[in-house]
């Protein structure tokens, strides 16, 4: 008789490796990679629109810093009985804890800031750079899973995830495999970022109108995923903190995409045509005068 056996997604060996006497932290690795990745996209973007490739790397260093300072702000003020009597470990970004609501929020309101200073057109800016965001989240995820942290509730399913004991949360020992929430939504934003990448392909949206659509597809998956994640530590009528700031962004982001292109004048034939010829000589495509200059 064939044993069964059992599927799952083992735990991590380790969640870093050394070289020489540093000791590299995979979850840091891992943001990194998310990072380069969602610069040179957003570089390459950046050219097609006839722009050079330069000139867009200022705003982006400073946005991945205050997306860095926001996210773990914003998880150290929900968090801060965590860190009571060990207040130095605020700043040990590399043990995880980045409040994503908060580096997003942070983050593009500082590109965008550092863009106007430097007087380029924002609205191309953001169309080129807001598909990074989820590409290197995607890949960014892959640090939890190296960490043990943020995995979902139990589950037998073939592809849960195997958490080591030390890592499983008091209400939940005596179970060892869980909902791998880190692999969900690494997919879910590869898949965002496909979606993104079509609109703008198809110029289905209006100049600017990318980081709407961006936020909106985000929030909502993330909603679904706040219904697994078992690290809350907050709930009100069942639902997590960042379940009710996904509902107000989907509300929010969606309502104002809505209304954003349903002003959008229906583009002439002649129009269009006009517009097709200027970008493949790279020149930039007049905005209607409802648009931000």
């Amino acid at each position: 008789m064939i044993p069964s056996m059992i599927a799952y997604i083992p735990a991590p060996p380790s969640n870093g490796f050394h070289l020489g006497p540093l000791f590299f932290h995979l979850y840091g690795l891992m943001i990194a990679i998310g990072i380069l990745l969602a610069v040179a996209l957003a570089r390459r973007r950046w050219a097609a629109r006839g722009h050079d490739p330069v000139t867009l790397e200022r705003p982006m260093i400073w946005a991945v810093v205050a997306g860095f300072v926001g996210g773990r702000v914003g998880y150290v003020i929900t968090h801060s009985g965590d860190f009571r009597g060990r207040w130095w470990h605020v700043i040990a970004i590399w043990e995880g804890g980045l409040a994503l609501y908060g580096g997003l929020t942070l983050g593009i309101l500082t590109g965008i800031w550092v863009c106007r200073r430097r007087g380029l057109p924002v609205l191309q800016a953001l169309d080129a750079a807001i598909p990074g965001i989820p590409l290197a989240q995607a890949f960014g995820r892959w640090g939890n899973y190296f960490n043990q942290e943020l995995f979902g509730t139990p589950t037998k399913l073939p592809w849960a995830l195997k958490v080591d004991p030390i890592h499983v949360p008091d209400k939940y020992v005596g179970f060892t495999t869980f909902h791998p929430t880190f692999l969900y939504e690494s997919l879910y934003d590869l898949l965002v970022v496909g979606v993104l990448l079509w609109l703008d392909r198809r110029h289905k949206l209006r100049a600017g109108s990318i980081v709407l659509a961006y936020l909106a597809l985000y929030a909502f998956g993330r909603f679904f995923l706040e219904l697994l994640r078992t690290d809350t530590t907050f709930r009100l009528l069942g639902l997590s903190r960042n379940a009710w700031i996904s509902v107000a962004v989907v509300l929010g982001a969606g309502t104002w995409l809505w209304l954003r292109e349903r002003r959008r004048p229906a583009p002439t034939p002649a129009g269009e045509a006009e517009a097709e010829g200027q970008e493949q000589a790279g020149e930039p495509v007049e905005a209607d005068s409802t648009e931000e200059r």
